[in-house]
């Protein structure tokens, strides 16, 4: 994103004063996968974290938990 990173737009999209934007799923992808740089993720208010490379498997049991 140009103007902005991920926790960034995941801080403005929880700022929004909506109930249902509140409870959409955000999940972060990042190359980084230090303990701190999920903290960082669930601190910008993203509900996940998966890491690159993609794992298929980690991918699909995270979305399922979002899926209903």
């Amino acid at each position: 994103m140009p103007n902005m990173n991920g926790h960034e737009a995941a801080r403005r999209i929880r700022a929004v004063d909506r109930d249902y934007i509140k409870r959409v799923p955000i999940v972060a992808m990042f190359a980084n996968a230090f303990a701190d740089d999920i903290q960082n993720s669930k601190n910008a208010g993203m509900n996940d974290h998966i890491t690159k490379p993609i794992d298929i498997n980690a991918l699909s049991r995270v979305l399922q938990t979002y899926i209903k």
